[in-house]
């Protein structure tokens, strides 16, 4: 499985504080099943002044550490990006980091209000050629009053990036019920763990993805956290989403067997 959004990396935002908690995490990421993981630290100006020339420096070290301990994790360089006026011409410059050096990149919308005009700016980025994977927009203080921008991002070219942990509750039967909505509405690509310690926010994914099986499929799920993350790294285009129908959703959770449990039981050894 691949996890395109984990804060890491120590000491350069609310992730773990020391290399010791890093490595804790990537243990516990390859138990899960993980074997690819994206280092994207928060990325908001005034508050966390993170840039490719800062974090760069952090995964090579951190790459050191996990061969000299035989964690066998392959980590990729990205960032949680805050939205900002200047957005198009940071990323341009390559000041801001992309997933894997990738067109595709993180998008975090402020969590308490929405900003506005953020359908422009989406429509912007991808009009200069790189392509938003909005985070979390689940856990969003702002979703049921203008859920139709959410809406009107992903019809503008955005990709959909939910919080493993929301799927399963662990955010609240709120994030639960908008994660639902999501997939329900084929709106979701990717799932990740945005995992901030070994406690609280693990980087694990499997229990999520056993959760979109069930609801979805195990094709879908297995594409969530492998096939569109691995085009992503790889700097793919995505095919456009089919959105089901209810009388599809109904006849697939039907139709659905176990080879996605084995799948995960596989990964984890």
């Amino acid at each position: 499985m691949i996890d395109l959004h984990c804060h890491m990396l120590p000491g350069v935002d609310d992730g773990p504080p020391d290399f010791a908690t890093s490595i804790a995490m990537a243990r516990m990421a390859v138990a899960d099943g993980i074997t690819h993981v994206a280092c994207t630290p928060h990325v908001t100006p005034g508050v966390y002044d993170n840039s490719s020339a800062t974090v760069l420096p952090l995964i090579r070290r951190l790459v050191e550490m996990l061969a000299s301990e035989d964690i066998e994790l392959t980590l990729w360089m990205g960032a949680d990006v805050h939205v900002a006026p200047d957005l198009v011409a940071k990323l341009g410059a390559g000041e801001v980091p992309t997933l894997g050096g990738s067109r595709y990149f993180l998008l975090e919308p402020p969590h308490h209000v929405m900003p506005p005009r953020l359908d422009e700016l989406v429509s912007a980025l991808i009009a200069a050629g790189f392509v938003p994977l909005v985070t979390h927009p689940e856990r969003l203080g702002w979703i049921e009053s203008h859920y139709e921008v959410i809406e009107a991002m992903v019809d503008n070219g955005a990709l959909i990036q939910l919080t493993a942990a929301s799927i399963t509750g662990g955010f609240g039967r709120r994030a639960q019920y908008w994660s639902e909505r999501m997939l329900d509405e084929g709106m979701v690509d990717v799932i990740a763990s945005d995992a901030h310690n070994t406690a609280g926010r693990p980087p694990v994914l499997s229990a999520a993805v056993n959760a979109i099986a069930r609801r979805c499929g195990d094709d879908a799920a297995v594409e969530m956290v492998s096939g569109r993350p691995a085009a992503i790294l790889r700097n793919e285009p995505l095919p456009r989403r089919q959105r089901p129908g209810p009388a599809q959703t109904t006849t697939r959770l039907r139709q659905e067997g176990s080879k996605l449990a084995s799948w995960v039981k596989r990964l984890r050894g």
